[in-house]
């Protein structure tokens, strides 16, 4: 399955990053990125909310970063949320 054909998240293990500032959030993002590895999740989804942008920012940038991230898109059904596909252990 690919992020393109997602539709419904509600079933993905679900990152909510309201009220993180820039740092806090990047190190909350990796570690659950590799809880989820270590579970065996293929997708993930992060709520970062639209706001002034900045959580939104950083989400794309850690995820870009991060080794386990095969794949990442904002949702099409919701901009505050980035889903991701991350590699199964």
């Amino acid at each position: 399955m690919k992020l393109s054909d997602v539709i419904f998240i509600d079933q993905f293990p679900t990152l909510d990053l309201h009220g993180f500032d820039r740092d806090s959030a990047r190190v909350k993002i990796n570690e659950f990125i590799q809880d989820n590895v270590t579970m065996g999740n293929e997708f993930i989804t992060i709520v970062h909310g639209v706001g002034s942008g900045i959580l939104k920012q950083e989400t794309l940038e850690t995820l870009r970063r991060n080794k386990n991230v095969v794949e990442y898109q904002l949702f099409k059904g919701n901009i505050g949320c980035t889903i991701a596909k991350i590699q199964k252990k």
